[in-house]
């Protein structure tokens, strides 16, 4: 029934699955709730997400709750052949392997939904958004969904205000625990786990360009700044569309105060000897920065989708296109000038084999908001609207997080509850 790329691989997944499992103790403890419970008992469960170790467990956590689960990638190149081989092995429906064309990543979401989901656990929007466009027919039956990333959420945002989104989703990305675990201190790790693995190259004293300074810029200019980097924030007026949080200029002065540079990237451009971007934006990188860059200038993107960085007029600017190793490639400018793109431009922190995700530890907490969310959505009735994570959900997690590692907070007292909430009090 799967489709991966050998089941051979299946005896090293599980020595990963193992890893992940004794480093994941959230999980754990929920995983043995669900086992007693069953919440998701004669339901089926419709998941595309980064396929590797610590998806494996929340996968396994959701079929300890009685779900029946299938599995799709949500990018073409994230997928650990070895995890997806052993999930196969597992009873689970796996439809991925690292290296997928277009064609066969949308093929691979189709099958996962012929298996008629009930619930759908996404990361990106892209399979929720087949839902509405292409398999219509499974609308009725899908009781909701939960989105990880900001990329999703943004167009959840809009397929909302467009009247076009059919079921409830639990925007799971904008939990604050979330925002902490993945966003910020997730993704600064592996973004320059990856850039390093794929690359060799010394971080220190260069100068590195951060594009967008939301949740994920912040910890990458943080953990760039604590490796030696000299770094420089770029960042846009304003809002776009139905965009969340803090304007540009806020989060520009927030960057400046933090002891950061900031400029905006025609500025940048000629500064920079390694680019990040993570925006979740469309040609954020393109031919007016290109041309002024530095021989030898690094491309990588950290945000879900490969479009920030203007690839076909990069490859259009160029003489020669090489690929010098795996995840690197070489674009010879007509002038002579060497740029370098990571990873075909997709996420960094994710493209095999020098992405290896996000920490174990920092995953044991995101998908932890996922289960829990997902066991939400099983029990509610909930309108067809973006649904925020709700507060004792977000709680839970971060309490949970902080007694697996042995640390207990003191309660405030009551006399403190009544001061906070009374108004009589004052000098």
């Amino acid at each position: 029934m799967s489709k991966v790329k050998d089941s051979k691989l299946s005896k090293e997944g599980l020595e990963e699955l193992e890893w992940a499992r004794e480093n994941m103790p959230m999980l754990a403890r929920i995983g043995e709730r669900f086992e007693k419970e069953r919440p998701f008992k004669g339901m089926s469960i419709g998941v595309c997400l980064h396929l590797e170790k610590k998806t494996g467990i929340l996968l396994e956590t959701l079929m300890r709750g009685g779900a029946k689960v299938s599995a799709s990638s949500c990018n073409p190149l994230t997928t650990d052949d070895r995890v997806a081989a052993a999930l196969a092995g597992e009873g689970i429906e796996v439809y991925a392997w690292a290296g997928q064309n277009e064609k066969e990543y949308y093929q691979n979401i189709n099958r996962v939904l012929d298996s008629e989901p009930d619930l759908l656990i996404d990361d990106g929007c892209d399979q929720i958004f087949m839902v509405h466009m292409k398999r219509k027919e499974l609308i009725g039956k899908i009781k909701g969904a939960c989105e990880e990333t900001t990329t999703g959420v943004t167009r959840l945002r809009a397929m909302e205000k467009a009247g076009k989104l059919k079921f409830p989703v639990v925007a799971v990305n904008d939990a604050y625990s979330k925002f902490l675990f993945d966003n910020r201190f997730g993704t600064a790790q592996s973004t320059l786990d990856a850039i390093m693995r794929a690359t060799n190259k010394l971080l220190a004293g260069k100068t590195a360009v951060v594009i967008g300074f939301g949740w994920c810029g912040r910890g990458i200019s943080e953990r760039l700044r604590g490796v030696g980097a000299n770094v420089i924030v770029v960042e846009t007026s304003g809002r776009l569309g139905r965009e969340e949080g803090p304007a540009g200029q806020h989060k520009a002065l927030e960057a400046l105060y933090s002891g950061f540079r900031v400029m905006n990237l025609e500025d940048a451009a000629p500064e920079g000897d390694l680019f990040i971007t993570s925006t979740g934006n469309i040609n954020i990188i393109t031919k007016k920065h290109f041309e002024k860059m530095k021989d030898g200038a690094i491309l990588a993107n950290a945000g879900h989708f490969n479009n920030e960085i203007d690839i076909g007029e990069l490859a259009k600017m160029s003489s020669k296109r090489q690929r010098v190793k795996e995840n690197v490639e070489r674009f010879v400018m007509k002038d002579g000038r060497r740029i370098y793109l990571l990873s075909e431009g997709r996420l960094v922190n994710l493209a095999r084999p020098s992405g290896q995700g996000h920490p174990i530890e920092i995953m044991d907490g995101s998908f932890s908001v996922q289960a829990l969310s997902l066991e939400f959505i099983s029990k509610s009735r909930l309108p067809p609207k973006l649904i925020p994570v709700p507060r004792e959900i977000d709680d839970e997690v971060a309490e949970l997080a902080l007694a697996v590692k042995g640390i207990k907070l003191s309660k405030p007292t009551k006399e403190q509850q009544e001061y906070a909430a009374s108004w009589e009090e004052g000098t």
